[in-house]
């Protein structure tokens, strides 16, 4: 029995030739009790369409209804939750919940209400939390807040609006299986926007994927048994069958080549000596320990006294080596990349680059940040220049902009160049960041979780352009993440990094797959799935509280 019907259902936005059509000809029958997950790339009208079901918003043409009756506006009938918390910051935990409970039980007295407020503070394993206010809750436990005041309207349906996008790995991780088990306990209708392949996979009974031209395509059946368990999946052959079809399919229609190759990069020097990126080789430099950690330790002053973050990192990486640097938040990722940036005083330990120690920041040692901080008045072409024109002093002025205007085509900014950084969207101001960091052509590339901003079909699209241009250049990179599928896909070899504080090095697990790489060509490898499972059980481990084997005292010594 269907609860909720799409019927040619039309949506678009401004008038005349402004007017772009969002969604088209949507239909669509979502049975009572099933769990549908709508996936797809930004901009597609996910939210639009949510929001019609939410009665935020109405159709142009066609219809919407919920239980054989048109949608005219909001209803406790529908609880939805958001991607931001939308929390009253003045109320605590409880008062937050309790404005849902008093609107949808208003005959109950106040004792009743409260031991509902309660029942739904529980669902979501927040009662030590009750009293506390948003402001001194994580990001997850807000998030959890809001889930709870969405189930204590007791709705018949539950529409999730990319609830878990903000969240770091390991948060989103939990939450949404424990979105999973409550919904097993209700079996309410449930309707998931999500840009999350995986996590459409784990929780829907059917996928359906939002096509860029506002049509719906054909649903994906999920016939996976349910309890469906997160890490089983990795070996599951049908979670891997359709993971990948689902991952082709969006592929195909959402990331296309957008590279140009009209320009040439002139043969031109930046002052750290760095020959031209698109020479074979660089000459007059080490190959072997090319950058050099040595017992590096990161120490801070607190009123309890020193605390160590980061403990013995040892590493050595050769030149053109690409090291994907993994592990749960708060575990001192950031904290090395930083050092090895020259941005953060090393406590203990060396840094040595081409056989110098790092000491302060300098353009041969380039950062993406996961915000790629672009002045916002200046447009994308004069961001890139701000670098080149530091680096390249010898070189004429129409050489600079050739430098810079290669590396905004390479990165698929070639039509974007004269737009102002404000105007741009995240994903292309974040292209900007990488097309700057490689123009310096830096004897080390820094990215600090570059895509962790973006949705995952972003994230995609992106990871695609970095590898298509570190192909070219060759140039020595770390990557920060906490994307288990990015680390595999971008590096030559992953360094997972064991739980902080005291954290340090708990494994490296070398990538022998075959370059250059493509998603599509990496999730058919025969291999890829037991890399997965490497780093999958290693963050398992570590989540669960394992701690690392203490060294030898005389190899400590060493």
């Amino acid at each position: 029995m269907s609860i909720l019907t799409f019927d040619k259902l039309c949506k678009g936005y401004g008038q005349g030739t402004d007017r772009v059509e969002i969604l088209k000809n949507i239909s669509l029958d979502v049975a009572k009790g099933e769990f549908v997950a709508i996936l797809g790339f930004s901009g597609t009208g996910k939210t639009t369409l949510i929001n019609m079901i939410a009665g935020l918003d109405k159709p142009d043409t066609g219809t919407v209804t919920f239980k054989g009756a048109p949608i005219s506006g909001p209803g406790p009938e529908r609880g939805l939750v958001f991607q931001s918390y939308s929390l009253m910051p003045w109320l605590t935990v409880k008062g937050n919940i309790m404005l849902a409970v008093d609107t949808a039980f208003p005959k109950l007295d106040k004792a009743q209400r409260s031991e509902k407020a309660d029942h739904y503070i529980a669902m979501v394993g927040l009662s030590h939390a009750a009293g506390r206010r948003p402001a001194e809750l994580s990001g997850g436990m807000r998030q959890r807040v809001s889930v709870a005041r969405a189930l204590a309207l007791d709705p018949e349906m539950l529409l999730l609006d990319e609830p878990l996008s903000a969240l770091d790995a390991l948060t989103r991780a939990n939450l949404a299986d424990e979105i999973l088990e409550i919904w097993e306990q209700d079996k309410k209708t449930c309707l998931l926007i999500t840009n999350d392949v995986d996590e459409a996979i784990l929780m829907a009974d059917r996928v359906i994927v939002l096509n860029p031209d506002g049509t719906l395509a054909a649903p994906f059946e999920i016939d996976i048994p349910r309890p469906r368990d997160r890490m089983a999946m990795n070996t599951d052959e049908a979670f891997k069958a359709l993971r990948n079809t689902i991952t082709q399919y969006l592929m195909d229609i959402g990331i296309e080549a957008k590279v140009e190759e009209a320009r040439v990069l002139p043969d031109v020097t930046p002052i750290h000596g760095v020959p031209s990126a698109v020479k074979s080789a660089q000459e007059g430099m080490i190959e072997d320990r090319f950058l050099n950690f040595s017992q590096l330790h990161k120490v801070y002053p607190t009123p309890k006294g020193p605390l160590t973050v980061v403990e013995d990192f040892d590493l050595k990486v050769n030149k053109g080596e690409f090291i994907s640097l993994i592990g749960h938040s708060g575990c001192g990722k950031s904290t090395v990349l930083t050092m090895a940036a020259g941005l953060n005083p090393i406590s203990k330990g060396a840094i040595r680059l081409d056989g110098w120690n790092v000491e302060g920041a300098d353009p041969e040692r380039a950062v993406v940040f996961q915000s790629p901080n672009l002045f916002p008045w200046l447009t994308a072409k004069e961001n890139v220049s701000i670098g080149v024109d530091k680096v390249y002093p010898k070189a004429s002025r129409a050489e600079r902009q050739d430098v810079v205007e290669y590396y905004l085509e390479r990165v698929g900014l070639a039509d974007s160049m004269d737009k102002q950084a404000a105007s741009l969207s995240n994903g292309m101001k974040q292209r900007v960041g990488i097309a700057r960091a490689f123009a310096l052509s830096p004897k080390l590339l820094l990215l600090d979780e570059p895509f962790g901003m973006l949705d995952s079909l972003t994230r995609w699209e992106l990871q695609e352009v970095l590898m298509e241009v570190w192909s070219r250049t060759k140039v020595t990179a770390i990557c920060v993440t906490h994307d288990v599928d990015e680390a595999i896909l971008l590096a030559d070899r992953v360094v997972m990094m064991t739980n902080g504080p005291q954290a340090t090095i708990g494994k490296i697990t070398d990538v022998k797959l075959p370059r250059p790489r493509t998603r599509k060509a990496l999730l058919q490898h025969p291999d890829y799935y037991n890399y997965r499972q490497e780093v999958l059980d290693f963050l398992e481990e570590y989540e669960h509280g394992a701690k690392p084997t203490p060294k030898p005292v005389a190899a400590a010594a060493e």
